[in-house]
């Protein structure tokens, strides 16, 4: 599989509804009884995180100014901060296993992707 559609596989299929479903996830699940924060660390944090593909220089990055490479580095930070937050903030019950299950999950795709390159 060339790299070039990898990368639009990324982003089409994992940055734009993922990124969406996270935003949305925390208010839909009732996250903020675990810890109040935590549904706002969801929404910064993949707000960010939204802007990435808009500006990372490949062939689906509109603005392209941003390198592949630090895309991928900018998705794991985005898993730290989801690593961190529980543990910070005090979360507990499906607040903490939602987080739990986030950061597994955004650390193992930045993982493989950065594998592929």
């Amino acid at each position: 599989m060339p790299f070039r559609f990898a990368k639009s596989i990324h982003t089409y299929l994992i940055d734009y509804p993922v990124i969406i479903v996270l935003m949305v996830a925390p208010f839909l699940l009732k996250l903020g009884k675990g810890g109040p924060v935590g549904p706002w660390i969801s929404v910064v944090t993949r707000a960010a995180t939204l802007l990435l593909p808009v500006l990372t220089d490949h062939t689906t990055g509109p603005v392209p100014v941003i390198p592949n490479w630090l895309h991928l580095w900018m998705d794991g930070a985005s898993g730290v901060v989801s690593i961190t937050a529980p543990t910070a903030f005090h979360f507990t019950g499906l607040s903490d296993r939602y987080y739990s299950v986030l950061v597994a999950a955004v650390l193992l795709t930045t993982s493989v992707l950065n594998a592929v390159r």
